[in-house]
């Protein structure tokens, strides 16, 4: 009976409200990856099964969208958790910094790194609460520093801002070079 009980303890699921969305997503991911797999990786009819270069993946692919079929079905089995909508919400909303990253991408080749890395880090530090000067201006120092560490002393090879073209040609180089 202990042992009975202490394997149903080992197997013991513990849900999170959001664990029937992220197994329903899962699945229909390894559904997709298993029905793309004939594009991908290609079946040779010369060689034996095991040395095929689609194999392997197939097997992977395969195995993972059973399991995720599984995942699913026990999800459904389970009783309901509340709260599934507030936590994939969530979510939703860790996504924003990955837009404003996309938007710093963007915005690099035509303001500069220099001036594109000061105006991220303020506009970021207001949007997540932050409203002294004291900080915003620390911010915009620290923004300074990471980009003369980078393109200064690292020689990172990050492009230049299109406004550079605007500048007189004794700032220019400068600029294009260290910031």
């Amino acid at each position: 009976m202990t042992r009975l009980k202490s394997l149903q303890e080992l197997f013991k699921r513990y849900r999170r409200p959001g664990d029937l969305v992220f197994a329903l997503l899962f699945f229909l991911f390894s559904v997709f990856l298993v029905s793309q797999i004939g594009t991908q990786s290609p079946w040779r009819g010369t060689q034996q099964i095991f040395s095929q270069p689609a194999f392997w993946p197939t097997v992977s692919l395969a195995l993972m969208a059973l399991f995720a079929g599984l995942h699913l079905l026990s999800s459904l089995l389970s009783p309901r958790i509340p709260g599934r909508w507030a936590e994939v919400w969530q979510w939703v909303r860790a996504l924003e910094y990955a837009g404003w990253f996309l938007v710093y991408v963007w915005v690099v080749p035509i303001l500069g790194y220099l001036p594109t890395t000061i105006l991220a880090a303020v506009l970021l530090a207001l949007r997540v609460g932050y409203r002294k000067p004291g900080q915003l201006l620390s911010l915009a120092l620290l923004a300074v520093v990471i980009v003369v560490a980078f393109r200064g002393f690292l020689q990172v090879r990050i492009p230049a801002g299109a406004v550079y073209d605007y500048l007189p040609d004794s700032m220019r180089i400068f600029w294009l070079t260290y910031l």
